[in-house]
């Protein structure tokens, strides 16, 4: 029997976005011209593949049976004709899109970019928000290139790369009151906290790494962004629990002082997710080694 493989894209795209709609956005097709194209899926294969829901369509049981075959059969194919491919940073013009969690946009994507611009000046980075799970970053379909920070539960579709380690630190104002050149626990349970809710893992982390010590804060304010943080300590005799390297810039900050943690809260990962497809695409493995270098640069000088 004959395949189009020109179909198994399609294929991919309507079991990975479970719509019509994003699958052909995603593909850069008419909805028309997808549907054309999974008619002809179907009288290939000889299966429905897809039924109508209420907010979507969902496979059907030959479709997920067959799925991983497929994904299989096109990573496998990207394999080998994106590995022929050539990419010279120098002269190369590419757009990646990145999606970075809050704490990668700040610690990490200003000196990857500081990078593009003296190494690969026809490279631009745009950025799309980490979100709440893989799904919103646009990793898991592939249109994203690849998310940055605390991966969980990654779907067999994606490649996980542990980039880094950074721990915990505290924050309070230069001339607080009550605290001197060290943090003890009767102090940090003393004190009022700002607490940092961003998108994603990282603050489940940090609750987990409290309960493990018994460590107990009282929260003044949440906020959605580390960088809101400065502002409100360097106002208030509150305190913050921060990544070290992020402490490491706002330590620039004359009116905020830095202080180790009253107790070990041990360390969080930092990894880099991205689809199988781009596992040997020359200009995806270049930027992934970027960020590589990037973090040890950063965990050296820590």
């Amino acid at each position: 029997m004959r395949y189009d493989l020109n179909l198994l894209p399609v294929f991919i795209a309507l079991m990975e976005e479970r719509s019509v709609t994003r699958a052909a956005a995603r593909l850069g097709m008419t909805q028309p011209a997808l549907s054309n194209a999974l008619n002809r899926l179907r009288e290939t294969l000889r299966d429905p593949l897809f039924v109508r829901e209420r907010y979507g369509i969902k496979p059907t049981q030959f479709a997920e049976s067959i799925a991983p075959v497929v994904a299989d059969t096109l990573a496998k194919l990207d394999d080998v004709i994106l590995g022929q491919q050539h990419f010279d940073p120098a002269t190369s013009v590419r757009q990646f899109h990145i999606a970075p969690n809050s704490y990668a946009e700040i610690v990490l994507i200003p000196k990857v970019v500081a990078t593009l611009r003296s190494a690969a000046p026809g490279v631009k980075v745009a950025l799309t928000p980490f979100g709440s799970d893989l799904a919103e970053t646009g990793v898991i379909s592939g249109t994203t290139d690849m998310a940055l920070g605390r991966i969980v539960d990654p779907p067999d579709s994606l490649v996980i790369q542990h980039l880094m380690d950074d721990g915990l630190a505290c924050v309070v104002r230069a001339d607080h009151p009550e605290v001197g050149d060290t943090l003890s626990r009767e102090q940090y349970e003393g004190l009022r906290h700002v607490n940092v809710l961003p998108p994603g893992r990282l603050r489940v982390g940090l609750f987990q790494a409290l309960e493990r010590q018994g460590l107990r804060r009282e929260l003044a304010i949440s906020v959605t962004h580390f960088l809101a943080v400065p502002e409100i300590i360097a106002a208030t005799d509150y305190c913050a629990t921060l990544p070290r390297l992020i402490c490491n810039q706002i330590a620039k900050d004359s009116r905020l002082k830095v202080l180790p943690a009253p107790v070990d809260l041990g360390t969080f990962p930092v990894d880099i997710a991205w689809h199988v497809r781009y596992r040997q695409d020359p200009a995806h493995r270049w930027f992934r080694q970027v960020l590589v270098d990037t973090a040890e640069s950063l965990t050296a000088s820590r």
